[in-house]
């Protein structure tokens, strides 16, 4: 596996069709991002290297990884629906992930790795 597009490609079909939809929405909140894999995930990267978010799917769910615990506390009446942790949000197929908390959350992994110091 190389590429972003064979670890999709690896995803049962209901999980790549809901990861699917959201790099179309990483891709439209960041469209410089580079993607790749990293520790077994797809990662999305900011042009000057650092991750902005990972996804990835298991047996049971799909995960979005490194969104940090500042944006799951500040949207935490949003995210009520999703089993959360540390900076990982997992969602079900039968609970799928939003458009606009993916392009939110995205922006706000931006200003975090833009931000000077």
């Amino acid at each position: 596996m190389k590429t972003v597009d064979d670890y999709l490609a690896g995803a049962p079909k209901d999980k790549r069709a809901a990861l699917i939809k959201l790099r179309k929405a990483i891709r439209a909140a960041a469209p410089n991002a580079t993607e790749g894999l990293g520790y077994g995930m797809a990662v999305f990267k900011h042009p000057n290297g650092k991750p902005l978010v990972y996804l990835a799917y298991w047996k049971d769910h799909c995960a979005l990884y490194g969104t940090g615990r500042s944006f799951i506390d500040a949207h935490a009446g949003e995210l009520k629906a999703y089993d959360l942790s540390k900076g990982t949000i997992r969602f079900t197929v039968d609970k799928p992930f939003r458009d606009r908390l993916m392009t939110q959350i995205v922006r706000a992994r931006l200003a975090e790795v833009e931000k000077p110091g």
